[in-house]
């Protein structure tokens, strides 16, 4: 581990702990990890091991991996999208969070395209538009959409703003199973 890596893990575990209210004192009782290791290990001064950051990811509820930074990055498309991914699990269903750019006057026609899988959207903020075969959809906060991929689609903001929205991927045709409907969808 450099020098660095030491740092940067220490900027993050100082930041768990004041998200959590906590002082080092605080951090120290719960974990039994002296208050003087705990400011080297903020500090960069000392590097930490597995045995501190279980303890500590505990306390400050994160997950390891957000302690020592490992997450999977953003990913950002040549078309301005960025694309978290949320699922770490290989195979089956796929989370992602995704950040359209808003659609210009001089963006090109939208192409639709057709592939293997099912897809579920979640519309957190600003408007989405989605093309589903003849279809022309615009979906706003709140409001969902679902589909087979084997249908010509193509998704991306409806106009000058950006839209963030939550979605399911299944590669393989899997698809979301609403268990819980409310008390007027029953029957």
């Amino acid at each position: 581990m450099d020098d660095q890596l030491a740092a940067d893990i220490g900027t993050r575990l100082r930041t768990a702990r004041r998200t959590k209210a906590l002082t080092l004192a605080d951090a120290a009782a719960a974990t039994g990890i002296s208050v003087s290791t705990l400011s080297r290990l903020e500090t960069g001064g000392r590097r930490a091991t597995l045995e501190q950051l279980l303890p500590l990811a505990d306390l400050y509820e994160a997950a390891l991996d957000e302690l020592v930074g490992r997450a999977e990055p953003p990913r950002k498309q040549g078309d301005g999208r960025v694309i978290i991914p949320l699922t770490k699990e290989p195979g089956g269903l796929r989370a992602y969070k995704m950040t359209l750019p808003p659609r210009r006057d001089d963006d090109p026609s939208p192409e639709l395209r057709t592939h293997e899988g099912w897809e579920w959207m979640y519309v957190l903020s600003g408007r989405l538009r989605v093309l589903l075969a003849e279809h022309d959809l615009t979906l706003g906060k709140g409001e969902a959409a679902e589909f087979d991929t084997h249908v010509p689609h193509w998704f991306g903001a409806a106009g000058p703003v950006p839209v963030e929205l939550l979605t399911l991927f299944g590669p393989q045709g899997e698809r979301v199973h609403v268990r819980a409907r409310s008390r007027g969808q029953w029957g």
